[in-house]
């Protein structure tokens, strides 16, 4: 399984040339959306909204 986020750098070891096929979309946009839904029901109930990721810069 795959421990990283979308917006994680780029692995240096993975090379990929190729854009993700329709079925990746699909199954990359259902994962995104059962983590929201997770953190959601994590913080439920609360007076304040889920908060965005925001990643770190990384060191140059």
């Amino acid at each position: 399984m795959n421990n990283r986020d979308r917006k994680d750098p780029p692995d240096p070891t993975e090379d990929r040339d190729c854009p993700e096929t329709p079925q990746e979309r699909r199954e990359r946009k259902q994962h995104e959306s059962e983590n929201h839904d997770e953190a959601l029901e994590e913080t439920f109930p609360a007076s304040d909204p889920v908060s965005p990721f925001v990643p770190a810069k990384t060191p140059d």
